[in-house]
């Protein structure tokens, strides 16, 4: 007796139907107990107290770990080669934690930002202003198209960052059977891995200088340190310059230091922990914002509350994002709603968000370096046509579909 396996023929009709949400903003909202948007500035003030504390403290620490492993006595009791790779655990434990506070720190100013730390906007634009500036992040502009990504999220036309790429941006030919996309598409696991790597350590320095993965319809040569650029008005020039004086004096401010102490010790008590920043802060807004079950749309489908919750929330390392990152991956989709409403109201609010708005809340327990391979690989493009549109993966299929409703019948499918 055999047995045999079939492999069922992809087909799109099968695929499950999404219909967009129909409510209002306001009824979403009315759905959230007033006091979740109720600021609080001593409580924001003590949170970054207590990232500013724990940086403090880890930069102490690592102070004593190239004179503890270089003791003679170490070097004997471990040898030099144990005592040498002991002695690099100990700076990698350091930036692993050092990166995640310093994400924390980030992730205040981020709250500052939207309004969110404080009632007073003085409060916020000081402390957002250093704490961006800190981490090479031009606070004001970064602000400014930050607060045009969440007013148009999703919106293939108006979105400012992670914009999917169409078909034809691709080059990719209109479906026919016969088309092989992994011709078109298909890369080697280790050129892939490359340029996952490449966008994790350059991505957002990348958006800030070419408006890398930003709106396609932007001039060439947009960026976030030109006053004149299409991302500001003309009343804006001037917070545009603070932003770069901020960042030119880090400039100063790492030379001075490199100069005192070497560009080594700079490197390994600051560098490498802001890229770690940068790390974090990529792979936790691209999971935020690309997944094959959210949806993106065009035209008159687009609507506020159906870009906000076209967003995943990710438990991204547990109690460490919970506690350093301040909550950032975990409860990501009510922020998208509300973004003045402060992190540390994100877990209830969430609870009354969910129960109001059901299926159409979205989150995900896939391990999160799962996830960003994973991802990365399936969302490759959407149609150049329809109005409700899903990512489709190396061999040109997606997982949802638009209900019929809103569906562009096409050779695609």
């Amino acid at each position: 007796m055999g047995s045999s396996t079939a492999v069922q023929k992809y087909n799109e009709d099968d695929l499950p139907a999404y219909t967009p949400m129909p409510w209002s903003l306001k009824e979403i909202r009315a759905a959230i107990p007033a006091k979740f948007f109720v600021r609080d500035t001593r409580r924001g003030l003590l949170y970054l107290a207590r990232d500013l504390l724990l940086a403090t403290v880890a930069w102490s620490l690592a102070a004593y770990i190239d004179p503890f492993f270089k003791q003679s006595s170490m070097r004997e009791a471990l040898s030099p080669i144990g005592a040498e790779v002991s002695r690099w655990a100990a700076w990698g434990v350091y930036w692993w934690f050092q990166g995640l506070i310093f994400t924390g720190i980030w992730v205040i100013g981020h709250e500052c930002g939207h309004g969110a730390f404080s009632d007073h906007k003085w409060v916020n634009d000081i402390i957002g202003f250093i704490t961006h500036s800190f981490l090479w992040t031009p606070y004001f502009s970064w602000k400014i198209s930050h607060h045009r990504h969440h007013s148009n999220h999703a919106s293939m036309e108006r979105d400012e960052v992670y914009v999917p790429k169409t078909r034809s941006d691709l080059g990719i030919p209109a479906h026919h059977e016969g088309l092989d996309y992994e011709e078109i598409l298909g890369d080697t696991p280790i050129y892939t891995l490359y340029m996952l790597i490449r966008q994790q350590v350059l991505a957002f320095p990348a958006y800030l200088l070419f408006n890398v993965s930003g709106q396609k319809t932007y001039p060439k040569w947009t960026n976030h340190f030109d006053p004149n650029s299409i991302l500001f008005t003309k009343a804006q020039r001037n917070a545009v310059i603070m932003s770069n004086l901020g960042i030119a004096a880090m400039v100063w401010g790492v030379s001075f230091s490199s100069s005192i102490w070497g560009a080594s010790e700079v490197t390994k008590f600051y560098g490498i922990p802001w890229l770690c920043v940068s790390h974090w802060f990529i792979m936790i807004t691209y999971l935020h914002h690309t997944d094959p079950v959210m949806p993106h749309y065009r035209g008159k489908e687009w609507n506020f509350q159906r870009g906000a919750a076209a967003t995943v929330d990710r438990p991204v390392l547990g109690w460490q994002g919970r506690f350093l990152l301040h909550d950032v991956a975990h409860f990501h989709v009510i922020h998208h709603f509300f973004p003045k409403m402060p992190f540390y109201h994100g877990p209830e609010a969430t609870q009354h968000l969910k129960a109001f708005i059901g299926d159409h809340y979205v989150t995900s327990d896939v391990p999160a370096f799962k996830a960003l391979w994973e991802n990365y690989n399936r969302c490759q493009f959407v149609e150049d046509e329809g109005d409700v549109l899903f990512y489709r993966d190396r061999k040109g299929q997606a997982i949802r579909r638009p209900a019929d409703e809103y569906r562009v019948k096409s050779k695609a499918q």
